[in-house]
């Protein structure tokens, strides 16, 4: 089974910055989109961000000039880049990848809890 593997989460005061990683295996081919989505206790998964295979992004207006995502082709992994970060931002985050052939896969979520 195909799994994505993330890192980075943890526990940080608001103001604060994390860098999220995600490992995508090079068994994923024509990969269409990368992204970061989130679920917070009691709300459904949102998308944070994502980035095509073109490097045309796209960000929650929640997130926006404060999370910057992007992605390594040489290291196959995905990144996100939150700064400014708010108790709001307090949840669990799941990589997702989509290619071409209309796979999802995700990541096992990592939690990032934003004290206040």
């Amino acid at each position: 089974q195909v799994r994505l593997v993330e890192s980075g989460g943890g526990l940080v005061q608001a103001g604060g910055s994390l860098r999220l990683s995600c490992v995508v295996p090079r068994s994923i081919l024509s990969i269409n989109t990368m992204g970061w989505y989130r679920q917070a206790p009691g709300n459904q998964r949102e998308l944070v961000a994502d980035i095509t295979s073109g490097r045309s992004t796209n960000y929650a207006d929640s997130v926006k000039g404060r999370f910057t995502i992007s992605r390594d082709r040489a290291k196959s992994t995905v990144y996100l880049q939150m700064n400014s970060l708010k108790p709001e931002d307090t949840a669990v985050y799941y990589c997702n990848v989509l290619s071409t052939l209309g796979y999802v896969y995700w990541g096992q979520g990592t939690q990032v809890t934003v004290s206040s």
